[in-house]
């Protein structure tokens, strides 16, 4: 496989900086760094995104996740080892992400399982989180983006994005 062509925040630095500027604006609001990276892999994997799931795979595996927890994102109904705080966020995750399969896409089940677990302040991160991985994911896919070396970002953000 090829890709289509570069990667659109290649053409479009501004693009890069907008995107890591709005991840930045939400940070360290009350979801752990953890569970938000296991969100990205699970929306990425939805997605069938290369790039992101390799991304977020390696940056959970810098956090000290074992191959067990990362390699189960994908099954977290079945797996043992998720907390139900993380499972809500995946849920959630996978309705947003999800939005076209139901006629009612986001269920209050879903919500309300979310809402035990997190603040308001902290569901919003965690929207802005899910809305910001699938505008990578759609990005990367529409334009069929290939992993880039070592899973890493262009070379003008991979040092910022790891820093986060």
């Amino acid at each position: 496989m090829k890709a289509r062509m570069r990667n659109v925040v290649e053409i479009f630095p501004g693009a890069l900086k907008a995107l890591q500027e709005l991840n930045a604006s939400v940070e360290n609001r009350g979801i752990s760094p953890k569970t938000l990276e296991l969100v990205h892999m699970r929306a990425s994997q939805i997605n069938g995104c290369n790039v992101c799931v390799g991304l977020h795979g390696n940056a959970l595996r810098r956090m000290d996740e074992t191959d067990d927890r990362v390699s189960a994102v994908a099954a977290w109904r079945d797996a043992p080892f998720f907390t139900d705080a993380q499972r809500a966020a995946l849920a959630l995750t996978e309705t947003v992400t999800r939005l076209s399969d139901k006629s009612d896409p986001v269920p209050d089940e879903t919500w309300d399982e979310a809402a035990k677990y997190y603040s308001e302040e902290a569901l919003a991160q965690l929207l802005m989180h899910i809305a910001g991985i699938n505008v990578w994911n759609r990005l990367n896919v529409a334009t069929r983006q290939l992993s880039w070396a070592g899973g890493q970002l262009p070379a003008e953000s991979a040092a910022k994005a790891t820093a986060q």
